[in-house]
């Protein structure tokens, strides 16, 4: 049953991934070729790569603030008591990040000890810190020539890189939505919803 219950969520999460890059790709057409736009209409090198760190800073900006944001009083809130802590969120969070940034760039991950639920906020908020850096090393060392290699992902299931790399974004939009979710519940207004500077 816990099985379904990942690959359920995996699946909404790829879906909300795909209909949100379909979405942002849909932006108005320009009425003319400029210099300009026919320079960002050239081919990119290593562009699932590239793609990934320009998605990784949104993610780290937005997730570290949600998990700062939350006070420590709140770091056992359930929103039910069938759902994750959000000290759980966010140990998951840093795990998630250490392993698949890791699958994803073909770098081995972080010999750090496992967040635990258990973990004061301050343990957690350096270590969803700490996994976002490494990912952004990660990543920056990371190519598109090896997403057709064979990796295994959950339960010893081999699969392509490419699933690690489109993993990802999806686990970061999801974390993200879970961690606003648990602040609204609490009256903390989300980073993504705080009035512009």
């Amino acid at each position: 049953m816990k099985r379904n219950l990942v690959q359920r969520n995996f699946v909404v999460a790829a879906c909300f991934f795909v209909c949100s890059t379909l979405a942002f790709a849909q932006g108005p057409t320009p009425a003319a070729k400029t210099p300009t736009a026919q320079a960002s209409t050239a081919p990119t090198k290593d562009p699932v790569a590239t793609s990934l760190r320009a998605l990784l800073q949104r993610s780290q900006n937005n997730t570290v603030g949600a998990i700062e944001a939350m006070p420590a009083d709140k770091f056992n809130y359930k929103p039910t008591p069938d759902q994750m802590s959000f000290a759980h969120l966010a140990a998951h969070i840093a795990g998630f990040n250490n392993s698949f940034c890791a699958k994803a760039a073909d770098v081995p991950a972080p010999a750090v000890p496992e967040s635990k639920d258990t973990d004061s906020r301050d343990q957690l908020v350096a270590a969803v810190k700490a996994s976002y850096t490494f990912c952004t090393d990660a990543l920056s060392k990371m190519d598109d020539s090896k997403l057709g290699d064979s990796i295994e992902l959950f339960g010893g299931r081999q699969a392509p890189r490419a699933m690690a790399a489109l993993i990802l974004p999806s686990g970061w939009a999801d974390h993200y939505a879970a961690a606003a979710m648990y602040l609204r519940l609490n009256g903390v207004l989300p980073p993504s919803a705080q009035p512009k500077k």
